[in-house]
């Protein structure tokens, strides 16, 4: 296994990658340079106090291009010094696939990984310190665990709730076109669905569903499943992707296990995106089962 040697290239479509205890995929479409810089900076920080605790040995980022300016990848890299000698962390840059979808782009870098463990993450997620430690620790000791879930808070240190319960059409409709009003009255409906008594307690605790925006897992796992399902462009893919992981083992969120995360929903994007939500949402209860309430 290579040691920690901090360098990156660029490669159009496939390559087979050096072995490595860990792989990284950030899929990038028109990113916020600056964002983008942080959340590298917060990897190769968090991979380098890995390695200094001797849980890993050296990681890999692939990012996945799959629509930006010329420059905006390297630039993020060099502003995030990964390119100056981050230790521990090596940078791929993966090109010339188009806008193939988020999970698509991901199964880029999933799929010919040779690594123990891969992490998803979004490009606007900054990575505490310690969170890869905690995640590696965490599955090294609980084998029967195959995905780790993390506690989010968004930049305002405000709580996240990423996981969820299975959900149903109702529940999608109030949280993307129900006025203020009809939320309130369906507050408690919300709350389970976002698993808050569960991540509020504080404590290690078995999720039905993860968000992709950060998903730490056992390689062999998310390659014996195929990865991402090519059936979603974007949203809902991984709620695919925990189903299917969940007949493979257990899903935990762990709160020792911290990101700070810039994204928002979907209603706040506009109606292509929420157009596409809905689609996907029908692709997701047409294959795992339709709940109405």
């Amino acid at each position: 296994m290579s040691s920690c040697a901090p360098r990156y290239s660029t490669s159009v479509g496939l390559l087979s990658t050096a072995p490595r205890d860990l792989t990284v995929s950030v899929v990038v479409y028109n990113p916020d340079v600056a964002i983008l810089a942080k959340t590298l900076a917060s990897l190769a920080s968090s991979v380098r106090d890995a390695c200094q605790a001797g849980v890993i040995r050296g990681a890999e980022v692939d990012l996945v291009d799959n629509g930006s300016a010329p420059s905006d990848i390297e630039r993020a890299l060099e502003t995030a010094r990964i390119a100056d000698g981050e230790e521990g962390l090596r940078a791929r840059i993966v090109r010339g696939h188009g806008n193939v979808g988020y999970g698509r782009g991901h199964n880029l870098s999933i799929r010919p990984a040779r690594s123990d463990y891969h992490l998803v993450l979004n490009p606007d997620v900054v990575v505490a310190t310690d969170a890869v430690r905690n995640a590696v620790a965490y599955l090294s000791t609980n084998e029967r665990v195959v995905m780790v879930a993390p506690d989010a808070r968004n930049e305002n240190g405000e709580q996240q709730y990423l996981a969820k319960a299975y959900p149903s059409v109702l529940v999608l409709f109030l949280r993307s076109f129900a006025p203020m009003w009809m939320r309130r009255r369906y507050r408690t409906l919300m709350d389970r669905y976002e698993l808050r008594d569960a991540i509020d307690a504080g404590e290690p605790v078995t999720v039905p569903l993860a968000s992709g925006c950060f998903m730490f897992s056992r390689t062999a796992s998310l390659q014996t499943i195929g990865g991402f399902s090519p059936a979603y462009f974007l949203y809902f893919e991984d709620h695919d992707l925990s189903r299917r992981l969940r007949e493979l083992g257990d899903i935990v969120y762990l709160p020792d296990v911290r990101i700070v995360h810039y994204g928002g929903n979907a209603s706040r994007k506009g109606w292509k995106h929420l157009r596409m939500y809905v689609a996907s949402a029908f692709t997701f209860f047409q294959r795992h089962g339709w709940r109405i309430a």
